[in-house]
């Protein structure tokens, strides 16, 4: 049993959406995706999807993309993406994957999971930049919210260790989050992981540790479409 992480899947079988027009590492992914998740993965593993899974504007357009990784290895905890317009409220997600009779992916949406003694913890997190306007702000506040939510409801279950899992990066080379990653570090977090970065973004993410928090990009382009392992 391991614990793995990969973001920004980019799914798109009920849209036209070719990846390739992103450069040519993304031709034929969902191959990448699929060989790499059954050499390296078991079905009593778990991953961490952290966000940008489909492309699809409606979750009625997900269904394909769901039942793809529905296919693959293991249970699957998914978090939002800047790109997942199909995200709809929770309890219409769980009732689209009953309905689709999809069995192995859960939501990390305001709560947190047990992986053993691991609190595995997230949110889609909010953009660093100098936009300061009320919109900018209302989200920043309301992600820092769901993380701290997140956070807590891990030390409610009793964990050992504490893992976030976001899709924007609240750390890169030349900025700082500073809310989200002092939350982190307050609560004592060991890891956090994110995606979102592309191509020429790779050179603006940080791979370090930092006050005591150990940062990974693990979209998927930057790790070659193999999941890479947390937790043993």
């Amino acid at each position: 049993m391991a614990l793995y992480a990969i973001g920004d899947l980019h799914l798109g079988h009920q849209v036209d959406k070719p990846m390739g027009i992103f450069g040519e590492k993304w031709i034929g992914h969902e191959k990448k995706l699929r060989a790499s998740f059954a050499e390296l993965l078991c079905e009593n593993d778990v991953t961490v999807l952290v966000g940008d899974t489909s492309w699809a504007m409606a979750i009625e357009d997900s269904l394909e993309d769901f039942r793809y990784i529905d296919s693959l290895p293991g249970k699957k905890y998914i978090l939002k993406g800047n790109h997942d317009y199909w995200w709809s409220t929770a309890k219409k997600i769980e009732v689209f994957f009953r309905a689709g009779d999809i069995h192995s992916i859960e939501l990390l949406h305001n709560n947190c999971h047990m992986y053993g003694n691991v609190a595995i913890c997230g949110t889609k997190g909010w953009m660093p930049s100098t936009d300061d306007s009320a919109h900018s702000e209302k989200i920043r506040a309301r992600e820092l919210q769901r993380l701290e939510f997140s956070l807590k409801e891990a030390e409610k279950q009793g964990a050992t260790e504490k893992v976030v899992f976001m899709h924007y990066p609240p750390i890169g080379r030349t900025y700082q989050w500073n809310e989200a990653t002092e939350l982190m570090e307050g609560f004592g977090v060991s890891r956090c992981c994110y995606g979102h970065l592309h191509g020429r973004g790779h050179r603006d993410a940080f791979l370090g540790v930092k006050n005591g928090v150990e940062y990974s990009l693990v979209a998927s382009d930057f790790i070659d479409f193999r999941p890479i392992r947390i937790f043993d």
